[in-house]
């Protein structure tokens, strides 16, 4: 059975049964933060006419904030430069900045602009970055984005992940929709809709597909879609219930669960459909799978055990040795890309929180603090964790850092979204 069947039966219903409306306005809500954030000054650019809007800094700047890495300084009564020779160093680090970000957007012909940037060191007093874009209206929100992952880089040696893309589910109507957006929740598009649940989506290592589970056929299938063209294959469409699709690191593979020989146990499948392997053989529920970064070893829930815990095993097939001891009740397992890190949904007295697992101590800290959260999901770059909880009686996606300070919520305004996952 799918994942959510398993282990989030009344969640699973509500979602099915909650009032769901049209699209509005995109809300971003970030709360809390890290004691010792990097300073930034966000100096509006020179603009140009009829660039989009919101300025380009303003986008980087949210971006940067939502991090939980960054604090935005104050700009009042400031002068605002825009190319390196006018900055003044003592000012601004008198106002407390670390960095400045300066830019300017001139209009060329037929609609495009060039964006110009600059990354100024305050303290040092140098230069740390400086690029220019010559782009369409249509890449503005995508070159803020880009300029927010050169900042985040070179001032925490971490690559960014404010370019990369965001999957989940929504329901408008009496329709569900999987939907790819960029990581802040902007320019979302569908790719599949469907009068039946969508769930379970999960973007290949290349971003070029994203497998997902429908119920279309009145049961649940695998299906991989490519991105580019919209083709899609049913990976798995096999007797009884076909779920929780996880690609390994290859991209050629999958691992999914299925209840056609017995209970619900972990598969391999080839991306086409071909070359079915049982790899977990137990008369308990195996579900959720997901491949370490290097592909040798699968992480899954299980209540082998007599409860939902995480376990991990060889992805070839053999024993499997038990995770998470820490509570009663650990499902949706998601690993960083580096392999340090587990972040996964707890239940404690009721409540269902995302959990950090810190793989070489077993150390666990839990990131949020609301009650009905699930399927967590790492940002490429391992600093952020994306998930979906429940807000005001409807679904919406938030992200956390890894010390839980700074939350974030995304969410269009009256609209329930779930199934997160975070992709290339």
């Amino acid at each position: 059975m799918p994942r959510a069947v398993l282990f989030y039966p009344m969640l699973f219903l509500a979602l099915l049964c909650a009032p769901f409306s049209a699209r509005a306005a995109l809300e971003i809500q970030v709360i809390g933060g890290a004691a010792n954030k990097i300073a930034v000054a966000m100096v509006p650019f020179q603009a140009a006419p009829g660039q989009p809007v919101p300025d380009l800094s303003q986008i980087a700047g949210d971006d940067l904030e939502r991090s939980g890495q960054f604090r935005r300084v104050d700009l009042g009564g400031a002068a605002r430069p825009v190319a390196p020779a006018q900055v003044d160093h003592a000012f601004w680090r008198g106002r407390g900045a670390d960095a400045v970000v300066i830019g300017q957007v001139s209009a060329l012909p037929g609609g495009r602009f060039e964006v110009r940037f600059y990354l100024m060191d305050v303290i040092k007093r140098t230069q740390l970055a400086a690029f220019a874009y010559t782009i369409p209206a249509r890449q503005w929100r995508a070159t803020a984005h880009q300029i927010a992952d050169i900042v985040y880089e070179k001032l925490t040696g971490t690559p960014g992940a404010f370019s990369t893309r965001i999957a989940y589910v929504q329901k408008q109507g009496t329709r569900y929709e999987l939907r790819v957006a960029d990581a802040d929740g902007h320019n979302p598009h569908t790719v599949v809709r469907s009068a039946e649940p969508v769930i379970s989506p999960r973007f290949s290592p290349d971003g070029t597909r994203i497998a997902y589970v429908s119920f279309e056929d009145k049961k649940p299938v695998v299906y991989v879609q490519s991105l580019k063209d919209g083709r899609r294959t049913k990976v798995a469409a096999f007797k009884g219930s076909n779920s929780a699709p996880a690609w390994a690191p290859d991209g050629k593979r999958l691992a999914v669960v299925l209840t056609r020989d017995a209970g619900s146990q972990v598969y391999l499948i080839n991306a086409d459909g071909s070359g079915l392997v049982r790899i977990t053989r137990s008369a308990s529920i195996d579900t959720e799978p997901v491949f370490s970064p290097d592909g040798t070893t699968i992480y899954f829930t299980s209540d082998r055990g007599g409860s939902a815990q995480i376990y991990q095993m060889p992805a070839s097939g053999g024993d499997a040795r038990r995770v998470t001891f820490n509570g009663s009740y650990n499902v949706s397992p998601s690993i960083s890309k580096d392999g340090r890190r587990l972040a996964y949904i707890s239940r404690d007295e009721g409540r269902f929180r995302v959990v950090l697992h810190e793989l070489s101590t077993g150390q666990t800290r839990v990131l949020t603090d609301s009650a009905r959260d699930e399927s967590p999901s790492f940002a490429p770059n391992g600093q952020v964790v994306l998930y979906a909880t429940v807000q005001g009686g409807r679904g919406i996606l938030g992200t956390v850092s890894l010390d839980g300070q700074t939350r974030a919520r995304l969410s269009e305004s009256g609209v329930d979204a779930r199934e997160p996952a975070w992709g290339p």
